[in-house]
């Protein structure tokens, strides 16, 4: 029997949905001005989204069943997620570690039989969200936002540009992470569950999203590979831009670059322990402080919004099984990696991979096709996989009205997505 509070929460969700793709109407009115434009400010931010209507949610559930009630229901979520990709994107996006990897695209991109322009661009969308698969989704999604904005997102306009880096970077870093079984969020809610290790990962998903990367970085370089030679994209020597203003700062010592690594390892090492991690961080933060002259601002507030982005979507997403979870085990194998592409849009897929554990009696084709789906659709939307809102925190500001359009976002990232999906349908030993 359905309770009135999941029919609740499912019609908040619903509209929640539809405020994230209203963003752009709300950006537009606060830009206009007016008596309440901060108001309009408010719901224009995407990462303010969910949090605020989980809000809702609990007021209703303090109303209908007591405080007591309510209070109860948010003891019973998990929130390591949300705090954790919080902690790493304040690490992640510190000066040291940013510089750290600077240097090792830098290296690798000329290594590459292509023109320096073009290879650094391609090195950052293709091997950057690769390296999700060691030091987790996030980290990599905050380290690549960080190099295109400080490197190519500068110049105002070029939204078209922007919004086909940004759909790549989506997809590229949701299938990315899945050569292990403990970076990508809709792999590690199944992973146990299912008895995959990071063996099965990299024989079973690896190559397949290896090669969609690449197939997907170098169409995108190639595309714009002309306007990176003639200088038309990417932050020139002499103006003025965040790489720049970085290069003109004396370079972090290395020893200093090493303590920033062994906090970030120290921080995807406990990535499942909330109280190690949060330690950690306060000790980052103390760290920082005491040697501010090698630190930029950290990236408290966009970490601090993403993270409530995230735990929002969690209270929300609590209450949604009576009816996706019954969806999906109604679903044969290939319907489901259809099904489970397009509800990722729709639905985090690390929530949407954990409802599809719980339905008994499946394959081991049913289970690959589960998972497959939800990281192939993990770049469709802002609110598709847990590490895209750092992205779109990072990126935003650098569009037109301050804000990143849903539906063009989906377009954009339509055809990165259909070339993951064609790779994971190759036949595999569970066919």
């Amino acid at each position: 029997m359905v309770s009135h509070t999941e029919v609740v929460a499912t019609a908040l969700f619903a509209i929640a949905i539809i405020h994230t793709f209203s963003v752009p109407v709300f950006a537009r009115l606060a830009n206009r001005g007016g008596p309440h434009a901060g108001l309009w400010h408010l719901l224009s931010e995407v990462e303010a989204v969910f949090g605020i209507w989980a809000c809702v949610l609990f007021a209703w559930m303090g109303l209908t069943l007591g405080m007591k009630g309510a209070i109860e229901y948010l003891d019973t979520r998990n929130f390591t997620e949300p705090a954790f990709v919080f902690v790493i994107m304040v690490v992640a996006a510190s000066r040291p570690i940013i510089e750290l990897v600077r240097l090792l695209v830098d290296f690798v991109s000329r290594l590459l039989p292509m023109a320096r322009e073009v290879s650094r661009f391609f090195v950052i969308m293709t091997l950057v969200p690769l390296a999700g698969s060691l030091i987790t989704e996030p980290a990599a999604m905050t380290l690549a936002a960080l190099l295109l904005r400080q490197a190519y997102f500068r110049r105002p306009g070029q939204d078209g540009f922007k919004y086909l880096t940004v759909g790549v970077l989506f997809v590229n870093v949701s299938i990315g992470g899945v050569l292990t079984a403990y970076a990508a969020p809709p792999v590690l809610m199944v992973a146990q569950t299912f008895g995959w290790d990071t063996t099965f990962m990299a024989t079973h998903f690896g190559w397949r999203a290896v090669t969609a990367v690449l197939i997907n970085g170098l169409i995108l370089s190639m595309i714009c590979r002309p306007f990176l030679l003639n200088g038309s994209l990417g932050v020139q020597e002499g103006e003025d831009g965040e790489e720049n203003e970085s290069k003109k700062r004396s370079p972090s010592p290395p020893a200093v670059m090493a303590v920033h690594v062994l906090f970030l390892m120290g921080i995807v090492l406990a990535s499942h322990h909330m109280h190690i991690f949060m330690a950690l961080l306060v000790l980052f933060i103390g760290y920082t402080q005491a040697y501010k002259r090698h630190q930029s601002p950290l990236l408290l507030r966009e970490g601090l919004m993403v993270g409530f982005f995230l735990a929002g979507l969690v209270v929300l997403g609590g209450l949604q099984q009576w009816w996706l979870q019954d969806l999906l085990g109604g679903l044969s194998p290939y319907v489901l990696y259809f099904g489970a592409t397009a509800l990722t849009a729709v639905t985090d897929n690390a929530a949407l991979t954990y409802l599809g554990s719980l339905v008994e009696g499946t394959g081991d084709l049913w289970r690959y096709m589960l998972v497959a789906g939800a990281v192939t659709g993990g770049g469709l939307t802002v609110i598709a996989n847990a590490p895209n809102p750092a992205g779109f925190s990072i990126l935003k500001g650098c569009f037109g009205d301050g804000t990143i359009s849903p539906l063009r976002l989906l377009a954009s990232a339509a055809v990165p997505t259909m070339v993951a999906v064609v790779m994971f349908l190759l036949p595999n030993s569970f066919s």
